[in-house]
């Protein structure tokens, strides 16, 4: 029993021996046999910041008007196909002209008749148009105009007359033709649609924007639009006008004209980039950023050798760069690469292409 008890104690001296001696190694030994891991860096800089708002809208023509046609009858000609760019006043299409002519004939020969009636009548009351007493003459002369139905016959011509320029539908404003509703030898009514007129020489971009963003954006404020046909070439556009109201979703109507519409056609998808300068902004490279456990770190350089990790509370983001509201002092070394499973006093060292 005594040589059993003595072989335990033995045993427990020699584990906390064993115990004490690894405790005595230091952890910056086990670093040094850890790779350093190779990093880029940036330096967080205080300065002007660019917060992009993006929006999507579609194009529209800066006007959209209804030619209508004015009278019913049936549709001669049709002098336009969609697409034709016309003038305001160009004649686009004609309805049957003849009852429209033959009622002007019939007016012009009643315009006829009273003016021979009218000759008539002058030569009945000759003395009284002949008066000293400019008021009677006045009075006769008026009197003899309507019981000679002159008055009424050119009332009825220019009426008639009238109705056969209604025959032809002509462009209320410039631009181009779109939508054309009714074939040649259609039945048409009074005030049905012909076509729509788009004044296409200038485009808008209706877009939505978040009203959080609103505070950002203002009249006369410079934006690149980037058509879907076209995304990589930018069109310059100019913020013209701002719903007052937001919608159901939280979003604002924001309107802005492009200074060119070369081979755009309304209709058609474009995205916005506003941008709204935000001045003295604590400013790193978007790649300094990542998150863990849903919290934003930024790596900052110790000493040349290691990483450090710190929390920080991000700002704005404009795809490149992202604002710094609290975490790390201006002019820190931030780490731009290989950050994402980068560990606390991490070994590092710097790229030698790190700008």
């Amino acid at each position: 029993m005594k040589n059993l008890l003595f072989g335990l104690s033995l045993l427990l001296f020699a584990c906390s021996e064993a115990k004490d001696g690894s405790q005595e190694i230091p952890a910056e030994s086990f670093r040094s046999e850890v790779a350093a891991t190779e990093v880029r860096t940036a330096t967080a800089e205080r300065k002007s910041f660019d917060y992009l708002v993006n929006a999507i809208g579609k194009l529209e023509a800066q006007s959209e008007v209804k030619a209508l046609v004015e009278r019913e009858g049936y549709l001669e000609e049709v002098l336009v196909l969609e697409g034709h760019s016309v003038q305001k006043g160009q004649v686009i299409a004609r309805l049957d002209r003849r009852e429209a002519e033959f009622a002007v004939e019939k007016a012009r020969i009643a315009v006829v008749k009273a003016q021979s009636e009218l000759e008539v009548l002058k030569n009945q009351y000759h003395l009284a148009l002949e008066s000293q007493d400019t008021v009677v003459a006045k009075l006769v002369q008026n009197r003899i105009l309507v019981n000679s139905g002159l008055s009424l016959a050119q009332v009825e011509l220019k009426e008639a007359e009238l109705n056969l320029a209604r025959c032809e539908v002509r462009a209320p404003v410039a631009g181009q033709i779109a939508n054309i509703k009714f074939k040649q030898g259609s039945l048409v009514t009074k005030n049905a649609e012909f076509a729509e007129i788009l004044s296409t020489d200038r485009l808008l971009l209706r877009v939505k924007v978040l009203e959080s963003d609103i505070p950002l954006v203002s009249s006369a404020q410079k934006a690149e639009v980037y058509p879907i046909s076209d995304p990589q070439n930018a069109l310059v556009g100019t913020v013209t006008a701002i719903n007052p109201k937001v919608d159901e979703n939280g979003l604002v109507q924001v309107s802005l004209t492009l200074n060119s519409s070369k081979n755009l056609l309304p209709g058609m998808n474009a995205r916005a980039v506003i941008r709204a300068p935000q001045s003295n902004s604590l400013v790193v490279p978007k790649d300094a950023v990542v998150y863990r456990s849903g919290r934003a770190v930024v790596f900052t350089v110790e000493g040349g050798k290691e990483s450090k990790w710190n929390y920080v509370e991000v700002g704005k983001d404009n795809g490149r760069e992202i604002e710094i509201l609290e975490g790390i002092p201006e002019n820190s070394t931030v780490i731009t690469s290989n950050n994402l499973q980068l560990a606390h006093q991490a070994p590092i060292q710097i790229a030698n292409d790190t700008l």
